[in-house]
This record gives C-alpha cells, structure tokens and sequence, in this order.
C-alpha cells in the first residue's frame, strides 16, 4: 500500500514544477492528493495524469494569499477525504530578478511576500487545525538556499525564502509536543523547472556556478527529499531545513 496509505495530502503549487513532482509520488505511495494551484487548465491536466495512474484526486483553484478561500479549500479537503494528514508547500514566485535594490519596485516585493511567505503562513494555519485534532501531521515547506546565503539580484525572493525558513522554525518548535506533528522545510538549490526556464541565463549561471556538484537539482530528487520528510519515519526532526544543493549549503 506503501507509506502513505490512508493518508491526505494537500500541495499547493501542486499542478507544475516540485508541487506536481512531489505530488506524484504521494499518489503513488498511497496518499489522496489535494492539488491546490491557481492554473485551472495545469490542474485538469495534473488530475487527469494522476487518476490514470489510480489516484484519488481533489483539485482546488487556490489563491494562497486570500485566507478565506485557504480555509474553505482546506476543509473542502477534510471534508472529502476525512482527514489531513500533510501538507507540502511549493506554491511560489521569484519576482523581477536580476536587479539592485535601488531598482527594487515596492509593489513586486509585496506580491512576492504574499505568495510565499503570507500563503505559506495561511495553509499552515488552517491545516494544523486539523492536524492538532488527530495528533498526527507532516508539514514541508519548499524554501530555497537564497533564503540562507541570499542571491544578489533577486531582493524579495531570497528575503522571502529566508522569511520562510524562520516560519517554519517557529512552527516546528511551537508543536514538538503536540502529539506527532512535524514541520521541516527544504532549502533547494537551483532546480530545473519551469520557473528556472524562465530566469535569465546569466542568473541560472550565478546559480549553478555556486554548485560543487555543476549540475540543476532533478525533480524527483527534491520529491524523493519531501517524501520522506513528510513520512512516518521523519519523526524526531523539526524546525529543520533540509539541504538540496548539490554540497553548496555550509551550514
């Protein structure tokens, strides 16, 4: 039945990129999957390949930022399947990249805090509701190394990464005695995905240049990461952050 066999999972960003990875491998370890992403068209095509591989799937069209519809995806999820078990965050933005601060434009810092810092703060909020009431839950949140070394260029990604890695240290300790409840997140360095397709070239180089390994992070090496951070086995580790860099992280 494998490891998460009777178990729920909730994955924002869940349609593309690390969330559908990573989603991928939940469903075919047992998990019911809830795919919250903003993307209908990327949602229906995660569904359709998920189901065809025998998964139970919800999809939610989620804007992680607006904490009612968070709330109401999050039940809606609970509701479907009776519980809730993990929740994997890889709902995010870089921003304008390749930029000075003095270049910085106030609105596009604030909507990346929104998106990844606000959203990652509400999905934990109403999702460790239910997991105090079973004593049982497995929250990953996806940060970045920016967010330990920051990456000159990208302002509000690694600020907001780095705000990440904090959130995630302060839940993790506020629920180490709360039954087995555990929230860790992972620090990747660059991994091939769409949002990296997009960077400018020299930024991916700045990037991959910091690798010893000289290589992008695969994607089924961050899912295979976040599996078993969110299983059973991960359960005396909290308010960590996990490295994937190909040995760049030093601390």
């Amino acid at each position: 039945m494998g490891r998460f066999a009777n178990q729920t999972a909730v994955i924002t960003g869940g349609a593309r990129g690390i969330g559908f990875a990573i989603a991928e491998n939940l469903a075919l370890e047992g998990a019911n999957v809830a795919l919250f992403d903003v993307s209908e068209e990327a949602l229906a095509d995660a569904k359709n390949t998920l189901e065809k591989r025998g998964a139970k799937v919800l999809t939610c069209k989620v804007d992680v930022t607006d904490p009612d519809r968070v709330q109401n995806a999050i039940k809606a999820v609970a509701d479907t399947f009776g519980s809730l078990e993990i929740l994997v965050q890889a709902a995010g933005i870089t921003g304008a990249t390749n930029l000075k601060t003095t270049e910085v434009d106030p609105a596009n810092f604030d909507l990346v805090f929104r998106i990844n810092v606000k959203g990652i703060f509400l999905c934990c909020k109403y999702a460790l509701q239910y997991m105090e009431k079973s004593g049982y839950g497995r929250i990953v949140n996806i940060a970045s190394i920016s967010g330990k070394e920051g990456n000159a260029g990208m302002l509000a990604y690694s600020s907001s990464k780095a705000a990440v890695i904090g959130l995630t240290k302060v839940i993790g300790k506020e629920y180490a005695n709360a039954g087995n409840i555990t929230c860790n997140c992972i620090a990747p360095a660059v991994v091939q995905t769409a949002m990296v397709d997009a960077l400018p070239a020299e930024q991916v180089k700045y990037m991959t240049d910091k690798i010893p390994m000289s290589r992008t992070g695969k994607l089924e090496e961050m899912a295979s990461l976040a599996c078993f951070i969110a299983s059973p086995e991960c359960s005396f580790t909290t308010a960590f952050c996990f490295d994937a860099t190909g040995g760049r992280a030093t601390y």
